[in-house]
């Protein structure tokens, strides 16, 4: 072959090299960032540092930014608002995507419509936190205190619409301690700070190790978690089940999501690390001491399920509850 015509057809395979989709073949050519929807020191970033940590081999640099506020959808929002090109993404959550949506009379997204699903990583429980201070080892017990001096108590949660919150008044209302009262915070962070020096007698956080370890610390107690049975990593703490709240079984999950319209290619290459990343032994094992149920296979199609299950199953609890994330 002449070497005009090897140049002719060189030009011609110019712009199929330049095309969107062989674009999208060298992602990530830049750091992602991957926004927490809550402050610091709260269950995500027990859950998104590792994952950012644990993936840079294979996608390079992941920065982590925490935007924090009504209960996880400021972050979720901004996220929502970002360019569908692979580089920002969120680590989103039960508060966000099916809370606020559910409790708002105008959402500011759609779970649904405004984000494309990656992958499922945990699913956590949550806890009944007390300081030290409070005359109470048993949910038992607290309930009775709180009968006993109405109006006295406070809990404190992650945020209005979070679900903290929800699995505050679900508690209130299963109970009929129905005086305590709601402090919300920006953030799990913030609430259990307070709940330590005292400032607050009960929380409802989700479980992290930090709060596993506090509680083996003598600096709070938890006298119950929310799952539906005991916890693999915390088999010495009690359910509110098998404490005589049968109804008192509240879960998040966390997982990883992008804006709406994000390129499948990219969709799926998030994926097929995530899975990669969750299939070590050691780094689900880790999330387990921690207290979480990892889901190693999770696709984006099996996240998506997911996550519909949850907005049906948590609509009419959420509004008999009387639940709002204005």
């Amino acid at each position: 072959m002449r070497r005009r015509d090897l140049l002719a057809l060189s030009l011609a395979a110019l712009p199929m090299a330049l095309s969107p989709a062989a674009a999208q073949s060298k992602y990530p050519e830049r750091p992602i960032r991957l926004v927490i929807p809550f402050p610091p020191g709260g269950v995500y970033d027990a859950v998104g540092r590792p994952w950012a940590d644990r993936v840079k081999s294979t996608l390079g640099t992941v920065v982590v930014e925490n935007i924090g506020g009504a209960g996880g959808s400021l972050g979720a929002a901004a996220v929502a608002r970002s360019p569908s090109d692979g580089y920002t993404l969120l680590l989103g959550g039960g508060g966000a995507l099916v809370l606020t949506p559910i409790a708002s009379s105008r959402p500011p997204f759609d779970p649904m419509r405004d984000f494309e699903p990656i992958a499922l990583l945990v699913t956590t429980g949550l806890a009944i936190v007390v300081h030290p201070s409070l005359p109470v080892k048993t949910l038992a017990e607290l309930i009775d205190y709180a009968r006993s001096n109405p109006g006295k108590l406070s809990y404190g949660s992650a945020g209005v619409g979070s679900m903290n919150q929800l699995t505050g008044e679900l508690f209130k209302s299963l109970s009929a301690a129905t005086d305590i009262v709601h402090v919300p915070y920006k953030g799990a962070g913030p609430a259990i700070t307070d709940l330590i020096s005292g400032q607050i007698p009960i929380a409802t956080p989700n479980v992290t190790a930090q709060i596993l370890e506090l509680h083996h610390a003598g600096k709070v107690r938890i006298l119950a978690v929310t799952t539906p049975r005991r916890l693999a990593g915390a088999p010495d703490i009690p359910t509110a089940v098998e404490q005589g709240l049968p109804g008192m079984i509240a879960q998040n999950f966390i997982g990883l999501f992008a804006p709406a319209k994000t390129p499948k290619e990219i969709i799926d290459q998030l994926a097929h690390v995530t899975r990669s990343a969750m299939a070590d032994p050691q780094f689900r094992q880790a999330f387990v001491s921690a207290g979480f149920d990892p889901y190693p296979d999770s696709t984006p199609e099996t996240t998506q399920q997911f996550v519909e299950a949850e907005i049906e199953k948590w609509a009419v609890p959420i509004r008999s509850a009387g639940v709002t994330a204005e």
